[in-house]
Parts: structure tokens; sequence; C-alpha cells
């Protein structure tokens, strides 16, 4: 059987992208105006983890084979063996949920900003020794949240910027 593989959520990428590349115009745009430097370093402070976190989570991937789960990140990967799972439980808060796959040794923790986490969770379940999955997670791949809180704040983040660009540019032009 073919691997599956799921992503972050494109609804979640594309606003985080256009929230990069925004802060890099008003990076560029205020060099060009020469603005306080103060203000280029905060723009710089809120520059930087905008743009690791766009990395991390455009690059971040986890693939369900017939074995294992293997989650690869910007500059590393993991895999666990489902025979050498202990564990898979659940933590649900509102509408955010982890998982948490334990061995001795090792585990990996997903979150519901997984294009079709419910589909994740469900191969997960199939797959695993019956003995180590709780019984939140059995009813969280039957019942998965719909998160749409962070691609709210992430276009909310895309207007703020976006207006700030404007209001920054209106009186040069």
């Amino acid at each position: 059987m073919e691997p599956s593989t799921y992503s972050i959520r494109k609804s979640f990428l594309i606003p985080l992208g256009l929230v990069v590349l925004l802060s890099v115009v008003l990076f560029v745009s205020a060099l060009i105006l020469q603005l306080p430097t103060a203000k280029i370093i905060i723009l710089v402070a809120f520059l930087l983890p905008a743009c690791i976190i766009f990395a991390e989570s455009s690059r971040r991937k986890i693939s369900v084979t017939t074995d294992a789960v293997k989650v690869n990140k910007l500059l590393r990967s993991k895999s666990l063996n489902y025979a050498e799972l202990t564990a898979i439980e659940t933590i649900r808060v509102r509408k955010r949920a982890f998982v948490s796959l334990s061995s001795e040794n090792d585990f990996i923790i997903l979150s519901n900003s997984y294009d079709q986490f419910g589909r994740l969770l469900k191969q997960l379940v199939a797959r695993a020794p019956e003995e180590v999955i709780s019984d939140e997670t059995r009813h969280l791949a039957e019942n998965p949240p719909k998160k749409c809180g962070d691609v709210f704040s992430a276009w909310l983040a895309v207007a703020v910027l976006a207006l700030v660009i404007y209001v920054q540019l209106r009186g040069v032009f």
C-alpha cells in the first residue's frame, strides 16, 4: 500500500505566506523611506518569526505507511514504527486537538492543523496496535474538530499589514 501524506492546510499557508510577503514589502519600504531604526527593529522582530513559522509549516509533512508514521519537518525528520508504540493519546482544547504517539524512546505530537486530519486519525487508529489507542483518540477520529481560528487570524494579519502599507505609502505617491 502506498503511504498517505498529509501537510498543513493550504487555507492557513496561503494567508501566512501573504503575511510574510507583505512584511517584506513593509520592511523594504521602511528602508527606502528611511524610517526610524526602532520601527525597523520592531518590523524585523515580527518578520523573522513569521518567516520561520511559514518555512516550518510549509515543509511539515506526515507520511502514514503500513508499518510506521514519519514526520518530515524543516531540516529534520522523525519516524515511529507501530510496533514500538506504547500509547496514542489525545488532548483537546476547544477546537484545537493534539494527538501524541509515544514509544519507549521517542514521541510525535500531531495537531489538527493538518489537512484531512480526520482521515489521518482514522488511518492511525486502523494501523496502530489496539491496546495503545485511548478512547479519546478513537472518539476524535470519528468526530474531528474543524479548526478555523488560525486561518481567521492569518487573514486578519494580512488585512492589518495591507492597511499599514497603504497608510505608510499613501503620502509617497
